[in-house]
């Protein structure tokens, strides 16, 4: 079964230009955090977490080097949607952190997020 991918960014991670601090992408914990709200809607998405540090391969692969910024959801091949931001060898890439909550929305049954 073709499934949608969300890759985000795995917490806890370092970075040399700040020694002896940890962080996490508040983009990605916001859509951690509506993923462990709705669990059984969750389990219809691949979620990769993938380590901060660039090269990001697993990005790579699906979505392109010019696409490693994250969060970022690459729909299941022949999807579509008008909130796409790209796409990568016929796959549409949303990279927006509100675009993805649209898309969780519309394709997977999430509720929207109040204005």
């Amino acid at each position: 079964m073709k499934r949608d991918t969300l890759f985000l960014v795995q917490p806890g991670f370092t970075d040399p230009a700040y020694p002896d601090q940890r962080f996490y992408c508040w983009h990605c914990a916001l859509l951690e955090g509506v993923l462990a709200s709705f669990p059984e809607l969750a389990e219809h998405i691949d979620v990769q977490r993938v380590a901060w540090l660039r090269p990001r391969q697993d990005v790579i692969a699906m979505a392109g080097s010019q696409n490693q910024s994250l969060p970022l959801m690459v729909l299941a091949e022949g999807s579509a949607t008008p909130h796409r931001t790209g796409e990568h060898n016929g796959r549409v890439i949303v990279a927006d952190k509100d675009k993805i909550l649209a898309v969780l929305s519309e394709r997977h049954g999430f509720p929207n997020p109040h204005p």
